[in-house]
């Protein structure tokens, strides 16, 4: 009796044995055909744009307006700094800006009189000119007449010192329309650098506008909110991330190829996808891309195989894949998440 039951025990250990090893030698053989015939990676994950948000100038946190992985819209105004400072220094330039548009007034002004003033003096010139003139024939006449005896030498002494303080005169009336020239080339000069003082200080207000409108923070696109690194009151300098913004409306896939299944892949080929927080999911992608170097070209020290010792480690090639009717699990998809990809050969 005793040895019947060890008998029974005996052949059902086999069967179940034999069970197992079909059950194994099936699945083994499926798995060493799936294999032959596709080409997987669970080296993947979906993409997304993710752009920072910083801050263009320093200044203390007003207002934010938003909450972390809140939505947004695109140039929604999501945060504020303080901008009484800026809007302080605005005006003082608005006045200086003022005194300086007087200053170019007086400037003109003074160059129209100066110019009125050359005019005179042309005038002079022309006037002790004809004097000038006058005098020489008068000395020349009084010459012939001294010569015939009918004036006196003190006659003719008298008509040439006329002559000469014409001459002198004359003579100052060129230095004094050479010097008011002159006097007309440093207005108008003066004229320019007030111009120029003008758009100087123009630009600075402008400048300073800019900056002002750079107190308050909006958002470059449209998506959702990352976790916010900044708080009311806090001081923050120029270059700071705030905040990320995740597009939340487009995505894509980057798997990371072994070298050897490079044969299999090519641009518009069809891929299978298996999200690994939502296994049973039936999403197809395509092949948009494939990098034209290794992952580790783009690291940040790549190895350099001519150096050292050389030990051989299969590449990986970023592949870029688009998700096939990706509006319908937009609810379902995040960046960064872990997918597997199955390509047929």
């Amino acid at each position: 009796m005793e040895q019947d039951k060890k008998q029974k025990q005996a052949i059902i250990r086999k069967v179940v044995i034999g069970i197992l090893l079909v059950v194994a030698l099936y699945f083994g053989i499926k798995k060493v055909a799936f294999s032959l015939t596709h080409e997987t990676t669970d080296n993947a994950q979906i993409e997304t744009s993710i752009v920072p948000v910083l801050t263009r100038i320093s200044g203390y946190v007003k207002n934010i307006s938003i909450k972390d992985y809140d939505s947004v819209s695109q140039n929604q105004l999501v945060a504020e700094l303080d901008d009484a400072e800026l809007q302080m220094q605005l005006e003082e330039q608005k006045a200086d800006l003022q005194q300086s548009n007087a200053d170019v007034s007086n400037a003109k002004a003074q160059l129209e009189n100066a110019i009125l003033s050359l005019k005179n003096n042309k005038g002079v010139i022309e006037l002790r000119s004809i004097r000038q003139k006058k005098v020489a024939n008068d000395l020349q006449r009084d010459q012939n007449l001294f010569k015939e005896q009918a004036i006196t030498k003190k006659q003719l002494d008298e008509t040439e010192y006329q002559l000469a303080a014409a001459n002198q005169e004359a003579n100052n009336a060129q230095t004094e329309y050479a010097t008011a020239n002159n006097k007309i080339a440093v207005l108008r000069e003066n004229v320019n650098r007030a111009n120029a003082l003008i758009q100087m200080k123009q630009a600075k207000i402008k400048e300073t506008e800019l900056k002002l409108s750079y107190t308050k923070i909006t958002t470059p696109s449209t998506g959702k909110i990352g976790k916010k690194n900044i708080s009311i009151g806090q001081f923050v300098q120029a270059g700071t991330p705030m905040f990320s913004v995740v597009n939340d409306s487009s995505y894509w896939i980057v798997a990371n190829f072994k070298e050897s299944q490079l044969e299999a892949l090519h641009e518009g080929k069809k891929v299978n996808v298996r999200l690994d927080a939502f296994p049973d999911l039936d999403i197809q992608g395509t092949i948009t891309s494939l990098s034209d170097a290794t992952g580790a070209k783009f690291s940040l020290l790549p190895p350099d195989n001519s150096s050292g010792n050389f030990i051989k480690v299969t590449q990986r090639i970023p592949v870029k894949i688009s998700i096939n009717n990706q509006a319908a699990f937009k609810s379902k998809l995040r960046a960064g998440m872990s997918v597997f990809i199955t390509v047929d050969k």
